[in-house]
């Protein structure tokens, strides 16, 4: 089953930049690391108390899979060879960003995300994990956790997103491996 996805975003004169829809969402893709006892890989915020799945924008003129290991390498240093795609979600996910997070002083005007999200499998060990690749590092920290604990974990406005894709990634992982999904977790979406 082919689960890459093809979508192809041009350049403007050859210049990478983020690609922002004619909606105002930043095209994105959003990184799940499992290990192979089902659990997943949640990353601390610099500096902040925020937790969160790797993440990132697609840049112009780049595919959503070469983001999703260009973001992967950045945010916590692991590369292609690292991990093993489970799948990924069939479309893309929305959310809005609040207002007073909103970049209402640039244009092309930003009003949220859309997201490609991935399933990946870490084939080694977590000891590969690195967070000083770029010189903003996104996480100082990271943890595993169960499957479905990042929703109630993550901030506000990206808790519907991240049931969205959880649900629809739960698929990909081995009988057995996924903890029953919580009552709560519908109230969410």
């Amino acid at each position: 089953m082919e689960q890459s996805k093809q979508f192809q975003f041009l350049s403007l004169n050859g210049y990478m930049k983020d690609f922002i829809d004619s909606e105002g969402f930043r095209a994105n893709v959003g990184i799940v690391i499992s290990r192979d006892d089902g659990q997943v890989f949640l990353g601390g915020r610099v500096g902040q108390n925020g937790w969160q799945f790797p993440q990132g924008g697609i840049m112009t003129g780049e595919s959503v899979e070469a983001a999703l290991f260009r973001e992967l390498h950045e945010e916590v240093g692991l590369t292609e060879k690292d991990v093993s795609i489970l799948g990924c979600t069939d479309g893309w996910l929305r959310y809005e960003l609040p207002k007073r997070y909103q970049r209402s002083h640039s244009l092309p005007l930003c009003i949220g995300q859309k997201q490609v999200w991935y399933l990946l499998r870490l084939s080694g060990t977590d000891t590969r994990l690195c967070f000083d690749t770029t010189g903003q590092p996104e996480f100082d920290r990271w943890r595993w956790v169960d499957y479905w604990h990042p929703v109630q974990e993550v901030i506000f406005f990206k808790r519907q997103v991240y049931a969205q894709a959880l649900i629809e990634l739960a698929q990909f992982l081995e009988e057995g491996k996924l903890p029953r999904q919580p009552k709560w977790i519908e109230d969410t979406l």
